[in-house]
């Protein structure tokens, strides 16, 4: 745990009034490192999970089997001391099994509320694809608005709280594509990706004999996370900042190329993750670094090109958006000084 007792430049209390710029990036450096030990080779992977985490979004993880999605959920987890509940996206999950239900009691002769597995800090939804539209709508609510209605009644999800989607973008056998309604409720859609060579050979040796969960210590308790969000929350973003955001957003809208934009929700989001993304650099403001680093995790997944654009030169649709992304960031103004 962070020593709350220390100068707030070297161990800071997780409050907006006692954290600094450096200390900010102190306590989540400690994290990622943490997190790092159990996730071998995945830095930029390790670095977005933290970063949806303190922007109060979610992450989809889109990546074939065994190659750490899970774990990295869990290692965050751990490192922040949260609670964590893992819930396997099968055809016949229920709805009822995302959210809790209502049970008679014959005791007290009413119901009573069996909360679900979304009451945790971090909640992994594994292969989320492999649930039916219905299922999966049961998320909606809890990733928007924080909280879950059931039989007319509002029960609150813990603070801090994040999704954690994982799907195998290949095998589609069996599966429900998400809606562009849920995919816009992920913050950033990232890709583990295989680890290289010395990586994996490290693996090999670590986990052997031990399971690098188990050395794993917390860094933060849950309730010092939300003194992180906070502060991130108030990182200074100038006018012009704001203005380039809404202009990358603007370009997707209008791409010929593109059958559906970016919503205000990602831009939204987009500044929120920069927030982050700068105070984790140490900074107290946001700059244009710090927004085009996130476009393509931010915007890809909720872009749709034009068939024409899809299939260009035998290119995968995610191919396509990349490269329009690319345009897009190389086409539209930089911002070089604030506005006056």
């Amino acid at each position: 745990m962070v020593d709350t007792a220390t100068d707030a430049r070297t161990g800071p209390d997780a409050t907006a009034d006692a954290l600094t710029a450096d200390g900010f990036a102190r306590i989540t450096d400690a994290i990622l490192d943490a997190v790092g030990t159990v996730i071998d080779g995945k830095p930029d992977a390790v670095r977005s999970s933290l970063v949806c985490l303190l922007a109060e979004g979610h992450l989809l993880i889109e990546d074939v089997p065994g190659v750490g999605k899970t774990m990295l959920a869990r290692a965050l987890a751990t490192s922040v001391d949260a609670t964590v509940r893992r819930i396997q996206f099968t055809p016949d999950l229920l709805p009822g099994d995302v959210t809790g239900v209502s049970v008679f009691n014959p005791v007290e002769r009413e119901f009573e509320f069996k909360p679900g597995a979304i009451f945790a800090n971090i909640v992994i939804a594994d292969e989320i694809n492999r649930s039916s539209p219905k299922t999966q709508s049961a998320l909606l609510e809890a990733m928007e608005e924080r909280q879950v209605t059931v039989d007319g009644r509002t029960h609150y999800v813990p603070e801090p709280f994040l999704v954690v989607a994982t799907q195998n973008p290949l095998e589609m056998e069996g599966t429900y594509a998400l809606p562009e309604a849920q995919r816009d409720r992920f913050m950033m859609r990232i890709s583990m990706g295989y680890p290289d060579a010395r990586s994996e050979a490290l693996m090999l040796r670590q986990r052997d004999t031990a399971n690098p969960l188990d050395q794993l210590a917390p860094v933060v308790s849950a309730d010092e996370v939300s003194g992180l969000v906070a502060w991130a929350r108030a990182v200074h973003v100038a006018p012009a900042i704001e203005d380039y955001a809404v202009a990358l957003a603007q370009a997707t809208r209008t791409h010929s190329d593109l059958r559906l934009g970016a919503s205000p929700r990602a831009t939204l989001q987009l500044v929120r993750a920069a927030k982050v993304w700068a105070a984790l650099d140490g900074r107290a403001f946001v700059i244009p670094d710090d927004i085009t680093a996130l476009l393509a995790a931010v915007f890809a997944h909720r872009l749709i090109p034009t068939r024409a654009a899809g299939g260009a030169r035998g290119t995968s649709a995610a191919d396509a958006i990349a490269t329009i992304l690319e345009r897009i960031a190389a086409n539209v103004r930089v911002p070089i000084a604030s506005r006056q």
